[in-house]
């Protein structure tokens, strides 16, 4: 089936206007929808979604259903566990111990224990629990614009923030490694950026707070996937560790061998970490999340808590994420987007030789980035025309989104099932919507 053939099983049950009336009276305003006209979805499949239009989209933008929409592996572990038991972790039972040592066996043997949870924004939040109960410290480090969650804690340290919201005193936030646009970009870059750190720890031993951990989302997504300097990681580790502090790294949306190369994004960063943190795609969207360390980090932590999560870790979740595993072993997921995000990459590339508009093209495996700009000599951001490409790519049935602090990034982030054809599909909707759009947007 193309885009372009309407699948009859499907009849919109509203118009979108009444749809977003009702969506606005029962959730509240607080809540975002992608897209000038937004999408009503009812069904999904693989790396394809279907709207109540009858219209197919292909999804080149969520990495929770991370191997394919309603993969059939995942659905029958999930159904079949949910006929038999679905209870907490404050019982015992085996699904969440099988699951702990296939997931400890992708870890080096020095990160030796899993703990559960929910959502992406409770493990960061345990992790942070964590460090500062090894530490005795309270600061967090973390960088500009990144997004760690939508608790009290992690948005205090997130830099993506409301419009001139301060952070709290015992958070410092470092600036992005941006090689390309940021304010180091020479042989230097990483040392520079590095030294960023020395200062923010210095900036919190002020106010009052020695720091317990440095954060990062190991690709940087919500910066817009930036070029990271290769000595960048390891030159802020040496401020890191000498101020007795420990590494989180957020896992979130690179793990899970979406970067092809390496099945874990700090991998290519080439620092080990204290500690991991891992969401919802180790599900396919099941509502489980992670957090994997040391054993002495989570005695030291066990000391000032008597952790549980009530439903983090139950057998249903356990079982999704199980299937996951299989099926990213099984059918090659890693190796599949590896081999698909550089056919993209290069299909990317060859668009960009005839359209000044895309600055930069990056990322790994099933992770891509088009940095869109007004001016390639000034790289100054097209955040406008970034917009206008989004949403006329949701016209031509792709949907996509855009990140970056200026929101002039495209973000191609599909499930790992999106493959070759769908690449092309990709590609040959950004040409058409390319002629059309003007870098000024």
């Amino acid at each position: 089936m193309t885009f372009s053939e309407p699948d009859q099983r499907f009849k919109p049950g509203a118009t979108l206007e009444a749809l977003l009336q009702r969506r606005n009276r029962l959730l509240g305003p607080a809540y975002r929808l992608f897209y000038d006209r937004p999408v009503h979805i009812v069904e999904g499949r693989g790396a394809w979604l279907t709207g109540a239009d009858g219209n197919r989209y292909l999804d080149a933008y969520n990495n929770v259903p991370h191997v394919g929409h309603c993969h059939p592996r995942v659905v029958e572990a999930i159904c079949t566990q949910a006929t038999t038991l679905n209870t907490h972790t404050r019982y015992l039972h085996e699904q969440v111990l099988d699951y702990a040592e296939r997931l400890l066996d992708r870890f080096p043997a020095a990160l030796d224990v899993a703990m559960f949870a929910c959502t992406g924004s409770e493990a960061n939040e345990l992790a942070l629990r964590m460090a500062r109960a090894a530490t005795g410290a309270f600061g967090i480090i973390a960088v500009e614009h990144a997004y760690h969650g939508n608790s009290q804690a992690t948005a205090e340290l997130s830099g993506v923030r409301a419009a001139g919201a301060d952070g709290p005193a015992h958070v410092a936030l470092v600036p992005c490694p941006d090689a390309f646009r940021g304010a180091h970009r020479g042989p230097d870059a990483g040392a520079r950026y590095a030294e960023t750190v020395g200062r923010a720890i210095d900036e919190l031993k002020a106010r009052g707070h020695a720091p317990a951990a440095f954060i990062i989302d190991t690709v940087l997504a919500s910066n817009g996937l930036p070029r990271i300097p290769g000595d960048w990681l390891a030159g802020i580790m040496k401020h890191v560790r000498d101020a007795g502090a420990l590494f989180i790294a957020d896992e979130v949306q690179p793990g899970f061998g979406r970067m092809g190369s390496h099945f874990w994004g700090w991998q290519m960063l080439g620092v080990e970490p204290d500690i991991v943190t891992l969401g919802k795609p180790m599900g396919n969207g099941h509502p489980i999340s992670g957090v994997v360390t040391r054993a002495e980090l989570a005695g030291a932590f066990q000391k000032t808590s008597n952790y549980f999560n009530t439903f983090g870790g139950n057998p249903v979740s356990c079982a999704a994420a199980m299937a996951v595993l299989d099926v990213l072993d099984e059918e090659q997921l890693p190796q599949r987007a590896l081999a698909t995000g550089k056919h993209l990459r290069a299909g990317l590339r060859a668009l960009a030789e005839t359209h000044t508009i895309m600055g930069d093209v990056r990322g790994s495996g099933g992770f891509t980035a088009v940095d869109l700009v007004t001016d390639r000599e000034t790289r100054e951001p097209a955040a406008a025309a970034a917009a206008r490409i989004v949403n006329a790519m949701r016209e031509r049935g792709v949907l996509l989104g855009s990140s970056g602090p200026f929101g002039n990034v495209l973000k191609i982030r599909s499930p790992l099932v999106f493959d070759l054809p769908e690449a092309d599909f990709l590609l040959e909707r950004l040409a058409d919507v390319l002629g059309e759009v003007s870098p000024e947007g």
